[in-house]
């Protein structure tokens, strides 16, 4: 196998991405951002002092780490959905597959570029953060190993919801039905240390409860979950996720008619 010319497609796929969403940022990277204000504003200003503070930490600074890893998400999820998608249906994928172009480096192209997107909007929210609370990082190599696994994790789970997708509605039913109850019950807004025994049990098994909680780990030195259980079922849900997607592509699932 040559690697130049598998590395000319990946750049191709990657600079596309990326000049995609940043060809019309107001829509890509400012909503998120005004987002993410409001909730440091409802949140952390009006509610936060009600509530105090939450493992010797104030709420505001509890929040953050879960807001923006919120953001790195939603962002990460989304450009990967819609542009492959979008692929799919203006059927220039078509020309991806029948070029000598091997199904890693699509999946490595798309998810970088759903990377790069996350990363985009996390800086942002992350520097409207510092306006509203001290902002100080525990542990830099934490930080950065959890934002890039999360993006990379939810970035491949936006092209295998792009695969199965048959028209524009279906790539709206994860993020709605499923993304967004996963991350509000992910001890973004709270530690699962309040809730029942068994509400604790339960939320043991969502995802991004270990990666809020390894990110706020990382910003804070504080965490509901054991940091290396987290990087472990962060790393293994990529694993998982990125053989499946690679065994869709090569199949030609839901793109070959």
């Amino acid at each position: 196998m040559k690697i130049k010319p598998h590395l000319i497609s990946f750049n191709t796929i990657v600079i596309k991405e990326i000049s995609r969403f940043m060809r019309i940022w107001l829509q890509t990277i400012v909503p998120p951002a005004v987002s993410m204000t409001l909730y440091f504003i409802v949140f952390g200003h009006l509610i936060g002092p009600r509530i105090g503070s939450m493992h010797g930490v104030g709420y505001m600074d509890f929040i953050c780490p879960g807001i923006i890893m919120m953001a790195i998400i939603n962002n990460s999820y989304a450009n990967v959905v819609s542009s492959f998608f979008s692929a799919k249906f203006q059927r220039h994928v078509e020309e991806i597959l029948v070029a000598p172009v091997s199904s890693f480096t699509i999946l490595a192209g798309f998810v970088t570029g759903g990377v790069a997107r996350g990363l985009a909007v996390g800086l942002v929210v992350t520097l409207i953060a510092v306006y509203f609370t001290d902002l100080h990082i525990s542990s830099y190599l934490i930080v950065i190993a959890v934002v890039f696994l999360t993006a990379v994790l939810f970035s491949i789970a936006g092209l295998l919801n792009a695969i199965f997708a048959k028209k524009f509605d279906d790539i709206s039913i994860v993020p709605t039905f499923v993304l967004t109850p996963l991350i509000y019950l992910g001890g973004v807004f709270y530690s699962i240390e309040l809730l029942p025994g068994f509400w604790q049990t339960v939320s043991l098994f969502n995802p991004i409860l270990y990666m809020v909680n390894a990110f706020r780990y990382g910003m804070l030195g504080v965490s509901d979950i054991n940091i290396y259980s987290a990087f472990a079922i962060i790393s293994t849900f990529i694993l998982v996720l990125a053989g499946y997607a690679l065994y869709l592509l090569h199949n030609g699932t839901g793109i070959k008619s």
